[in-house]
């Protein structure tokens, strides 16, 4: 699957620690998950939650979903144990919580070797070096971490996200530079579907891969907002039709519902259905 196409619209954070979590997870929509070792653990929990999780990676049946485990940050007592651990679990990518540079990844590196790495963007320092961490050759992806941001920024939460705007832009700017996977922030209210279906319209119109999510009630929604809809698929389709008839002519200029079609709109055109494919066929699998 190409990794331009490969979808990321739902990714799921699960508590390290909970076995009943961790089987539900098997059956959910979704197409990542966050096996989450930090914040959903408490420090009593967190020895044990290494060999569940551990136990429960080794099980399998997470089928196609991308296994991301977020450790505690080294700077904790329980950060080199997680990353040790983690080298030894059927993980796809470790996360790294509150990643202020790319030296803080040179550190979990030096570790986890060559396994690939997420990075929680939740501070200020970690917006002013966007740029920086999204070049480190490790990384892959970003992920958003909205509550903490605000917490740090003293701002007020605002349906608009208006205060969020700047460090959003960023990260988005700098992970889009390098061609990385860049998933928006949690919302907090998981039974507010329509503010959630605001959030995710305005994360995906913004360029978001997908959303985090806190509960299995969310998935739906998330799913459907970060999907090409039917309406974007046909719209896709009539215009590589369209520019690729004027190909084969030779003559005019490809006009679809009124508007010109260039060759950087087919480009996203493809991209629509090779999004929407995949999605078909994690589907179906």
């Amino acid at each position: 699957m190409d990794p331009r196409s490969r979808p990321y619209r739902s990714v799921l954070y699960i508590p390290g620690s909970k076995p009943r979590a961790l089987d539900k997870a098997r059956s959910l929509p979704v197409d990542a998950i966050i096996f989450d070792l930090e914040d959903a653990v408490s420090a009593d929990e967190k020895d044990n939650a290494r060999d569940t999780l551990k136990a429960a990676l080794a099980e399998g049946g997470y089928g196609a979903r991308v296994k991301i485990v977020r450790i505690n940050g080294l700077d904790t007592p329980w950060g080199a144990d997680d990353a040790r651990a983690v080298g030894e679990m059927d993980a796809d990518v470790v996360l790294l919580p509150k990643v202020g540079s790319a030296s803080d990844i040179d550190a979990l590196a030096a570790i986890t070797g060559d396994l690939p790495v997420w990075a929680m963007m939740e501070t200020p320092r970690g917006m002013l070096n966007a740029a920086g961490i999204a070049a480190h050759p490790l990384l892959t992806g970003m992920v958003m971490g909205t509550n903490d941001l605000a917490k740090e920024l003293q701002t007020r939460f605002r349906p608009d996200r208006l205060p969020m705007m700047a460090g959003l832009g960023l990260c988005l700017l700098a992970a889009k530079a390098e061609g990385l996977i860049i998933v928006d922030g949690v919302y907090n209210a998981f039974k507010d579907d329509e503010g959630l279906a605001a959030e995710c319209a305005q994360g995906r119109d913004m360029g978001f891969d997908g959303k985090t999510l806190i509960h299995p009630a969310q998935v739906d929604v998330t799913n459907a907002a970060f999907a090409p809809s039917e309406a974007e698929i046909d719209l896709a389709r009539r215009k590589i039709a369209a520019f690729e008839a004027v190909e084969a002519s030779g003559q005019g200029v490809a006009v679809v519902d009124g508007k010109i079609v260039e060759n950087l709109h087919v480009v996203t055109a493809r991209e629509t259905l090779a999004k929407a494919e995949a999605i078909e066929a994690l589907q179906a699998g």
